[in-house]
């Protein structure tokens, strides 16, 4: 890899990896209130220290200090340098890593990613103001069970029947909306198509429609879906695929399933946002749906990201049977041991939403526990008008069942399989094994040595940092406050007094520089960026800011917080002035103490104890 990688590339890098999804595939994680833990693979322990924070995507040992972000732990875990993690994940993420001339464009596509954010975030805020103002869609949404409080929690909106009403929000905005046109939410208008006396460029997409907004993991609005009130088609309209939004790999619902207190121990796929949501209401919290696609790859492996089982949802007339299908072809490949898979089939007719508001959630959830397994309906599928007390169905019963069956990663289940197979038809499993002619694919392709040298890094225009001194506390809160706004780092009062002060001139420095190239980067990118190129720095940010990491301050507190400790510090620099003061005086021999030297003495002695009394009162 020629060059060094651009930060831009970094943070988009980082941006798109999930690092519950890279640690969870190497470890056990468990839901621990918003974070995940486990056991650290860094140390030995028996009680699990070693946190994941989906929110701020950073690990964090409580009991060893190891920390990071998603490239750092592939270079820890994997033992790979800087270079081969970024690889690794570019090449899981789809995307081709630019070489140093590219790094304008990139930095312009991160910050257009980042505004379009902003964008559909805003968009999201006027769809649910809009929804209290509506009656019809308030109405209907109760009509459907649904609560305030539910569509609270799923953000629900509500867009006006008409064709601007983005447009006349976002009108002294020229930028903003072309930031919704690439963010799927209007459709800049052929000219071809205006009628007489009609001069707009630009229409909405969405129309008198109920919104769901579409969330990935870490809660950032994406995309959205809009369902009509009525029965006019399209019932249900998606955003299209964005730069932000990619349907075939994100599943609505996730989001919110993974907010629970008490991580699922399963997620149920249905078909659509009312379903996700009607579970929800009734207290049926792990539903997640695709957004207009069959269940792919990428879907299964993001479920069995979180959970070790899934239940498939399906209607039970033939379009539900294509769909099961089609999800079993998904999911086996991703069968590896110790996962399970359901298939549940209504009745005709019946959907969740009407299911769980006649059997409530109890009769909902006994459906689900009793849904078809993976291996039943796999020999359901291939058993199929076929009389197994026929030699010559039994023939074909096998051969249709084999192409399933070495679908299956090698294991237990494959194994189990091929074993009810021989029982059912007669044959030896040694025959049956023969059958399966093609090796499943390599689950993992990652180097396993257990040491590697790591090169050294490449030279970074960094200043230089503290080399060991002890940072006081005060100052590690004002640290953390800056992690968490890095702007805050641009504040004037933070002046080089202090951090001379302190001896963290270098560190506050190398945050400043990157803030100012990237004026809305998280702590999150400073730390990508450091980790390749400048270590030493990484490793300070994670030994100061690491366990604080997952104690995030509000917005709204981090400003009043940033001025308290600024004071409280100043407040100190002055009272070690007054103190180093007062020894010079008593260094001072008796001889040639003067008067003004008596006076001035008595006089600090006396704004220390002023000092004091204020701290106590």
């Amino acid at each position: 890899m020629a060059g060094r990688i651009s930060q831009p590339f970094i943070d988009d890098l980082i941006d798109r990896s999930d690092i519950v999804e890279v640690v969870g595939s190497r470890l056990q994680l468990k839901k621990s209130g918003k974070n995940y833990s486990a056991c650290c693979p860094f140390h030995d322990e028996k009680t699990p220290s070693f946190t994941v924070s989906p929110q701020k995507q950073f690990f964090y040992c409580f009991g060893c200090g190891a920390g990071g972000n998603v490239i750092g732990f592939l270079m820890e875990h994997d033992h790979l340098d800087f270079p081969q993690a970024v690889e690794h994940l570019a090449k899981a993420a789809g995307m081709e890593i630019p070489r140093e001339e590219s790094s304008p464009h990139a930095e312009a596509q991160q910050r257009r990613r980042l505004d379009i954010y902003s964008a559909l975030e805003d968009a999201s805020r006027f769809y649910q103001m809009q929804l209290r103002k509506h009656q019809s869609a308030i109405d209907y949404l109760k009509s459907r069970g649904l609560t305030g409080q539910i569509a609270k929690e799923f953000a629900l909106g509500f867009v006006p029947n008409e064709w601007d009403s983005l447009i006349k929000l976002n009108a002294n905005s020229p930028e903003t909306l072309r930031l919704l046109v690439e963010g799927g939410m209007l459709i800049k208008r052929d000219d071809s198509g205006k009628q007489a006396n009609d001069d707009r460029s630009h229409y909405d997409r969405f129309r008198d429609r109920v919104m769901f907004p579409i969330r990935d993991q870490r809660g950032r609005t994406i995309a959205f879906g809009g369902r009509v009130l009525g029965d006019q088609k399209p019932k249900y309209l998606n955003s299209p695929e964005t730069p932000v939004f990619h349907k075939s790999r994100e599943l609505y619902g996730l989001y919110e399933a993974l907010q629970q207190r008490q991580r699922p121990d399963e997620l149920i796929v249905v078909e659509g946002y009312m379903d996700v949501v009607a579970l929800a209401q009734f207290g049926v919290r792990n539903a997640v749906a695709t957004l207009g696609t069959s269940v792919g790859s990428a879907h299964m492996d993001r479920i069995f990201r979180h959970v070790s089982q899934v239940v498939f949802c399906f209607d039970g007339d033939a379009a539900g049977r294509t769909a099961a299908q089609r999800a079993l072809d998904a999911c086996l490949p991703a069968m590896l041991d110790g996962r399970q898979a359901r298939f549940l089939f209504l009745p005709e007719g019946e959907d969740p939403d009407t299911v769980i508001r006649s059997e409530g959630a109890e009769g909902f959830q006994r459906r689900a526990a009793n849904a078809k397994t993976l291996s039943d309906f796999v020999f359901e599928l291939a058993g199929e008008g076929l009389n197994l007390s026929n030699a010559d169905h039994k023939a074909l019963y096998a051969h249709k069942s084999l192409p399933y069956i070495q679908q299956l990663p090698k294991g237990l289940l494959q194994s189990m399989l091929i074993q009810r197979l021989a029982n059912e038809t007669g044959l030896e499993k040694q025959q049956l094994l023969d059958g399966i002619k093609s090796e499943p694919p390599a689950a993992n392709n990652v180097p396993t040595e257990t040491s590697r040298q790591k090169p050294e890094p490449a030279e970074a225009e960094t200043a230089p940092v503290n080399q060991g001194r002890r940072i006081s506390e005060n100052f590690k809160k004002l640290l953390v406050l800056i992690l968490q706004a890095p702007r805050l780092a641009l504040r004037e009062e933070l002046d080089d007094e202090l951090l001379t002060q302190e001896d963290t001139q270098g560190l506050v420095e190398n945050i400043r520089t990157l803030v100012r190239q990237n004026p809305t980067a998280e702590f999150i990118n400073l730390h990508g960026y450091w980790t390749g190129y400048a270590p030493e720095i990484a490793e300070q940010l994670t030994q100061i800011y690491g366990s604080s990491l997952l104690k995030s301050l509000p917005q709204e507190k981090l400003e009043a917080d940033f001025t308290e400790t600024l004071t409280r510090l100043k407040h100190r620099l002055t009272r070690a002035e007054i103190e180093q003061r007062i020894r010079q005086i008593a260094a001072v021999p008796f001889e040639e103490l003067t008067q003004e030297l008596r006076e001035e003495q008595r006089s600090l002695h006396n704004k220390l104890r002023e000092g004091q009394m204020h701290k106590k009162t």
